[in-house]
């Protein structure tokens, strides 16, 4: 199987059955948090093979520096589960105080803050969970197939299915960000009283009118982020095909098989 360097996967030291998830989780979260995972580290020093020249360290410098942006986005959605989990929490507690004493505790806006920061927190972390390869696969079917025939299914599909999805993803999504930030059908943009920018924003019909401007926009944001992972992941995938894995960013452990 193929795993990016430096990030714990089954296999490795201290992974048995029992605490599988346990151990794999808190290495990834280690690795998250830090904002710095192995891609984002990686020096000529670290490579295997010659060091790339030409057109293929352009390539190499351009996979590391999309897998930073992933790393740091995910650093990012990794501190806002916490937010997603503090404001939960606070609805809860004042649903169930409201039935207690007979009056209303709830805060009207909390909700909407709640489902907001859960799409941020999704939307940051795309990129991020698809250079980690959290997307499902069959395993025992997936692991007999050699690195090469792995690449080339990965390169045909991601070609094929997942730019063209990105590409008209992106392209519906921009207008509609525009829109939500206070331009009109017209193509004209609604006059800013001063530099309170943020009042031409959408507003949702909820009470408080919480604007809709930022998660409108980070759904475009979101899928751009994505598509530049896919950039990513094609010159991954042109690099096994050379044979040069180190390049890729991937290295070779065996695995537990799972299916998922």
């Amino acid at each position: 199987m193929l795993y990016h360097a430096g990030v714990d996967q089954p296999g490795g030291a201290g992974y048995r059955w029992g605490n599988s998830h346990v151990s794999r989780g808190i290495s990834r979260v280690t690795t998250v948090e830090s904002g710095v995972a192995a891609a984002s580290i990686e020096t000529s020093s670290t490579l295997t093979g010659p060091e790339p020249r030409g057109l293929w360290k352009v390539l190499w410098l351009i996979r590391r520096g999309i897998e930073r942006i992933a790393d740091f986005t995910a650093a990012i959605a990794w501190r806002l589960a916490w937010v997603v989990f503090l404001i939960g929490l606070f609805n809860v507690v004042t649903r169930y105080l409201s039935k207690l004493i007979g009056e209303d505790l709830i805060y009207g806006p909390a909700f909407d803050y709640w489902w907001m920061s859960f799409g941020f927190m999704f939307l940051l972390a795309m990129g991020h969970g698809l250079r980690s390869g959290v997307n499902p696969r069959i395993d025992f079917w997936w692991a007999e197939f050699s690195d090469r025939r792995k690449a080339i299914l990965d390169l045909v599909l991601h070609l094929l299915l997942m730019v063209p999805y990105i590409y008209f993803g992106v392209r519906a999504l921009f207008p509609y960000m525009l829109t939500a930030l206070g331009k009109k059908r017209t193509g004209e943009w609604r006059e800013i009283d001063g530099w309170r920018f943020w009042e031409i924003w959408e507003a949702g019909p909820d009470a408080g009118n919480l604007t809709r401007g930022p998660i409108k926009s980070m759904l475009f944001i979101g899928f751009a982020m994505l598509g530049l992972q896919f950039v990513a992941e094609i010159i991954k995938q042109i690099f096994i095909l050379r044979g040069r894995k180190d390049l890729a960013g991937v290295t070779d452990k065996g695995a537990m098989q799972r299916i998922e």
